[in-house]
């Protein structure tokens, strides 16, 4: 579905989505006789062709499938009045495309906008990667560490982190206009600020995920987690001794804040009750999209089904009519649930090794935050975006630094291979080819 072709009640031409949004005609003026090289330059109307046309090739590859949903609801909003000719958009949360408006406001194109958007969350998640990474393994013992101090083997493992994350083989979404980038950055200053014990911090940074993707609200149980059983900076626990379920801190005023967590979702779901629209739409929008609820992570197994019926397709004895004919081609979909089956399967032992290397509320976060894409499939391809989901579980990429800590001689081989994989699919996306 093009959602271009949704908005039937606004005629404006299309290409007005690679322009900059409306700006007020006095700022215009303003900037064009002001002083200054970029005033000299918008006040000639052949450089600055020149500047926009280059600009929008140089970031057209940013912009690619659900790239368009974010440019279009940046500048046209939701629309639920249109019904159902949108409510497809429902599935894409507010918080990314407001910023991108807000970015395109100063003057940068739109899809401009959103690599700039998406680039800045990006380097802020990654400074949080390194600080959260170090603060974590200078307090907890690590096999994979053994034989460093505990500060130096924090600090190599955060080096290592930063650059499994900024090689990851889907790592190119991070600076695509998608939203990954920016949930990244607020997950990770979440997790920060709640070992810190800045609770009002975290009501809000959760409050803001909550609108950004549907994952946001998840963060919820991390966060309670840290709270009640840390590890904490800001106090010593009222009950070191506490087995089992006991809880090691007592509960304070400040545990109020973890009630603006759902707060983001809820206020979305409240735009489009007041809207005239269905309040629970961003909850049932994945049905337009022809995801369904299967159980909880029953799309694994299906995944497993799917990546072997595609293995026998590829090799020339599996069936073609096992694949359903409006999915596309069989052998391109046999391809597509066969990758997914790998990052599923490589996806295993990293969640195994998060609950063995880092504190409890990590490994938590990641089993919740699977059980979207693990329970509600797509009958065609039951992985069907995996791989975004993993590359912004940030525990995963800590784990996986601490196991190459131990292991210099395997550190270059794996960055290589990731390199490599990324290079290849950031090629597959910028010639409209589906990856994830």
């Amino acid at each position: 579905m093009n959602p271009d072709t949704a908005e039937l009640a606004v005629v404006e031409p299309a290409h007005e989505l690679a322009a900059p949004f409306a700006q007020p005609k006095r700022g215009r003026r303003r900037a064009a006789t002001g002083a200054g090289w970029w005033a000299r330059m918008r006040a000639d109307p052949a450089r600055m062709s020149a500047v926009r046309d280059s600009a929008r090739a140089l970031a057209a590859p940013a912009a690619r499938w659900d790239a368009s949903w974010f440019l279009v609801i940046a500048h046209y909003g939701y629309r639920p009045d249109l019904g159902a000719f949108t409510s497809s958009r429902a599935a894409f949360f507010p918080v990314y495309p407001l910023g991108l408006r807000a970015v395109a406001s100063l003057g940068a194109p739109p899809v401009i906008a959103g690599v700039l958007l998406s680039i800045g969350a990006l380097a802020l998640a990654l400074y949080g990667i390194h600080r959260l990474t170090t603060l974590e393994l200078s307090h907890i013992s690590l096999p994979a560490a053994r034989g460093l101090p505990a500060r130096a083997a924090g600090g190599e493992v955060a080096r290592l982190a930063v650059l499994l994350t900024a090689f990851a083989p889907m790592a190119f979404f991070l600076s695509a206009v998608y939203s990954e980038s920016l949930y990244l950055a607020l997950s990770v200053g979440l997790f920060w600020c709640a070992r810190q014990g800045r609770f009002a911090a975290v009501g809000a940074l959760g409050a803001l995920a909550g609108a950004t993707r549907s994952a946001g609200v998840l963060l919820l149980l991390p966060a309670v987690i840290l709270y009640l059983y840390g590890p904490r900076e800001d106090r010593r626990p009222d009950f070191p001794f506490a087995r089992g379920l006991g809880a090691r801190y007592r509960l304070r005023r400040d545990f109020c804040w973890l009630a603006l967590l759902p707060a983001g979702l809820g206020l979305y779901m409240a735009y489009f009750a007041l809207a005239g629209g269905d309040a629970l739409l961003p909850l049932h929008a994945q049905e337009v999209w022809s995801r369904h609820f299967a159980g909880p992570y029953v799309a694994a197994w299906d995944g497993v089904k799917a990546g072997f019926e595609g293995a026998r397709q590829l090799l020339g004895v599996g069936d073609p009519r096992a694949f359903d004919p409006a999915a596309g081609s069989p052998s391109v979909l046999a391809g597509h649930n066969l990758l997914l089956l790998g990052f599923l399967v490589a996806a295993v032992p990293a969640v195994a090794g998060v609950f063995r290397v880092l504190p409890l509320a990590y490994g938590a976060y990641v089993l919740a935050a699977l059980s979207l894409p693990l329970s509600y499939p797509m009958s065609s391809q039951p992985l069907m975006s995996l791989p975004r989901f993993l590359v912004v579980l940030f525990p995963l990429s800590i784990w996986l630094a601490s196991w190459l800590a131990a292991r210099p001689r395997a550190q270059l081989p794996v960055l290589a291979v990731s390199a490599a994989l990324l290079a290849l699919f950031v090629a597959e996306f910028a010639t409209w080819h589906w990856v994830a």
